[in-house]
C-alpha cells in the first residue's frame, strides 16, 4: 500500500463456481480465460490492483458483465473476494471480524446504488436518519444530522414527504443524503444516475460535483457512460472480462489508450473538453509571434485561435515559456481523428 492511498487493492480475485479457492490454487494463482471456460468458472474480478487516493474521484467503468459492480462489492465485502488484499487506512479488510466490518460500514463507508432503496413507509427525514438509527444515535441527534444532509442536497422543506411523492431525481438525492449522514471517509457509488432521464441525470452530476467541491470525499464511482466518467473523474479505470485494462487520467486514456478495446471505448469521448493543447503539441519550439497558446488550455478553448493561424503557434508553459508548437493540422487531427470504416466501436448498453 502506498503511503498516500486511502484504499489499496492488490491481486484481487472474485471467482464464481464450485470450490473457487481450489480452482485458483490448481492454476498457480493465475488461471487464464481458457481455464475458466473449460471448467465452467466465472472470473468476475481477475487479478486487479489499484490505489484510491484521498479526495480522489476514481471512476471504474466497463460494459455489462465486465466486473465493475462485482469489484465494488468485493472492496466493501458485500461479496467476499476469493483472493487478494484490500487495505483501508492501513487496515486489512479481509482480516477484520464481522463485527469490525459492520462498524466500518456504519462509520467509515457511504454507499449509493442505482436503485434508490428507500423505505417506502418512512418519511424522507426518517430515511436519511435510518443509518444513524441503526448505529444507535439518539433521535434528536440523528434528526438534526438528517436535516443538515437534506439541506445540503437541496431537499429542505421535503422532510415530511414520502418517497412516492418525490421525483426520481429527488429520490436519488435522498439516497445521497442518507449515505452522507454517517460522515463516511470513503463513498462508493454504483451507477447512481443511470436510472434517471438525461436532463435529471445531468442535474444530478452537477449536484454531485457541487457536493464534492464542498466535502472533498474519497470516491469510487461505477458507470458505463464514458462521458459521465470524463465529466466526473480524476482517473478512470476500464474493465474487460474481470480485468482492469487501463487506469489513467481521462486525457491520458484518450491520447494514449492501452489497446484497441480502450481506443474503441473512448472513440466518442468529448475530445475538445478533455485533451489539452500540451498533449498534442510537437516538441519543436517556435518563437512566440503573439500571445501563443497555453499548454493547459483545452482544445475547445484554443481551437479558434489555432485554426485561424496559418503558421505554427508557440505552446507556452505556466511561466509563459515556449515548450513546443501546435499547428492548424494538428488541431484538426486531434479533434476529428480518422476512423477505420471497417471497425465498429462497442456500445455500452
Amino acid at each position: 500500500m502506498t503511503p498516500t492511498a486511502k484504499i489499496s487493492c492488490r491481486n484481487l480475485w472474485k471467482i464464481f463456481g464450485p470450490t473457487p479457492d481450489a480452482f485458483l490454487a490448481r492454476h498457480g494463482g493465475a488461471p487464464k480465460l481458457e481455464h475458466f471456460k473449460a471448467e465452467g468458472m466465472i472470473g468476475a474480478v481477475r487479478d486487479v490492483s489499484f490505489d484510491v487516493h484521498p479526495g480522489e474521484i476514481l471512476i471504474i467503468m466497463g460494459l455489462s458483465g465486465s466486473g465493475k459492480s462485482t469489484l465494488i462489492r468485493a472492496i466493501t465485502r458485500l461479496n467476499d473476494p476469493t483472493a487478494g488484499s484490500i487495505m483501508f487506512e492501513g487496515q486489512d479488510l479481509l482480516r477484520v471480524s464481522e463485527d469490525e466490518l459492520v462498524e466500518l460500514r456504519r462509520h467509515k463507508m457511504g454507499m449509493v446504488f442505482q436503485h434508490f432503496g428507500l423505505l417506502p413507509h418512512r418519511t424522507v427525514l426518517a430515511n436519511v436518519a435510518f443509518p444513524l438509527e441503526v448505529r444507535g444515535s439518539p433521535r434528536e441527534e440523528r434528526e438534526r444530522r438528517a436535516m443538515e444532509m437534506l439541506k445540503l442536497v437541496g431537499l429542505e422543506g421535503r422532510e415530511s414527504y414520502f418517497p412516492r411523492e418525490l421525483s426520481g431525481g429527488q429520490q436519488q438525492r435522498v439516497g445521497i443524503a442518507r449515505s452522507l449522514a454517517v460522515g463516511p471517509d470513503i463513498w462508493f457509488l454504483d451507477e447512481p444516475f443511470s436510472a434517471l432521464d438525461p436532463l435529471i441525470r445531468r442535474e444530478m452530476q452537477d449536484e454531485f460535483m457541487r457536493l464534492q467541491k464542498m466535502l472533498k470525499k474519497t470516491i469510487v464511482f461505477i458507470t458505463h457512460d464514458f462521458e459521465e466518467a470524463v465529466r466526473l473523474g480524476d482517473r478512470i479505470g476500464i474493465m474487460k472480462e474481470g480485468q482492469l485494462v487501463q487506469l489513467a487520467t481521462p486525457e491520458e486514456m484518450i491520447s494514449q489508450p492501452a489497446d484497441d478495446y480502450v481506443r474503441q471505448f473512448t472513440s466518442n469521448a468529448p475530445r475538445d473538453r478533455v485533451l489539452s493543447v500540451g498533449s498534442i503539441a510537437s516538441h519543436m519550439v517556435v518563437p512566440p509571434t503573439g500571445a501563443g497558446v497555453a499548454a493547459s488550455a483545452k482544445l475547445g478553448d484554443a481551437a479558434a485561435q489555432v485554426l485561424a493561424s496559418d503558421a505554427p503557434l508557440a505552446v507556452l508553459d505556466d511561466m509563459g515559456q515556449p515548450i513546443g508548437s501546435v499547428t492548424r493540422e494538428m488541431m484538426i487531427a486531434a479533434m476529428f481523428p480518422s476512423r477505420d470504416a471497417d471497425k465498429h466501436p462497442e456500445r455500452q448498453p
